[in-house]
């Protein structure tokens, strides 16, 4: 399983303001064996250089109770403020609820939060994840704000695309913070398909505190920007084993998601 979840969750007062970004390029519910259309991205890179070596700006970690226990990232919108991670990130499922007191640190590594502390809000998972914990349904969006930030998180740090109705074989990067580790995990390589509406890839090192981490297409090696087609999350949560994860498939329920949390901006 690749989330943390503190035992009790308190209160937490939130930092600073807002910021997120994502566009979605809408496909069919049925699982594709193409690949599907990938627009261009014209994105502006972090513009301070304390940032970790190999990870993109715009994935950070979720913190809840001063610690951190699982993975986020921007996706474009236009008020620049949307974050993708995993639904069980920011519900508890099946006769749970929303998780309150959560915060987003982008780039975050070693202590340091570069950009700050973003307060987590209007949280949002499909409702067969809410009602049922449907492993093919744990992809969650939020957005985020800062306290007397003038600027959007996006254009802050850049964001990636999300791409529904892709490929199941993709060569991606996967992004996730260990809760172990003040430093992200970053791995290449190429994902399968697991079952209908489930994404699997081998990467070593990815224990629990990664779910939420972006699977990212096509990255810049300027920007670390690219699209996003996965999160980890879905089949065990992610998966039980560290050098192997899962993503639910990214579909019209994930593009209609996006799309009430981009309209509450």
């Amino acid at each position: 399983m690749h989330v943390r979840r503190p035992a009790v969750l308190l209160s937490l007062a939130a930092v600073l303001l807002l910021g997120a970004s994502f566009v979605v390029v809408v496909m069919a519910r049925r699982p594709q064996s193409a690949g599907a259309t990938t627009p261009s991205l014209e994105a502006t890179p972090a513009s301070t250089v304390d940032l970790p070596a190999v990870s993109s700006p715009a994935v950070g970690a979720l913190f809840v109770d001063g610690a951190h226990y699982c993975t986020a990232s921007v996706v474009h919108s236009q008020q620049g403020d949307v974050l993708l991670t995993a639904a069980h990130c920011i519900h508890d499922g099946e006769g749970g609820d929303y998780l309150t007191g959560v915060t987003f640190a982008p780039a975050y590594h070693d202590g340091v939060a570069p950009f700050g502390f973003w307060t987590v809000s209007d949280e949002l998972v499909a409702g067969g994840w809410s009602d049922a914990s449907d492993q093919d349904l744990d992809v969650g969006f939020a957005t985020a704000h800062q306290a007397g930030t003038t600027q959007s998180l996006e254009s802050l740090v850049g964001a990636n695309t999300l791409v529904t109705g892709g490929a199941f074989e993709q060569a991606i990067t996967l992004t996730g913070y260990p809760d172990d580790s003040e430093t992200p995990a970053v791995c290449q390589n190429t994902t399968s398909r697991q079952d209908t509406y489930q994404l699997k890839v081998d990467c070593a090192g990815f224990p629990t505190g990664t779910s939420g981490g972006p699977w990212v297409v096509g990255q810049d090696p300027r920007t670390r920007l690219g699209t996003v087609v996965g999160v980890i999350g879905g089949f065990e949560y992610g998966g039980d084993d560290p050098d192997t994860s899962y993503s639910s498939y990214f579909d019209t329920d994930v593009q209609a998601l996006y799309r009430q949390t981009a309209a509450r901006t």
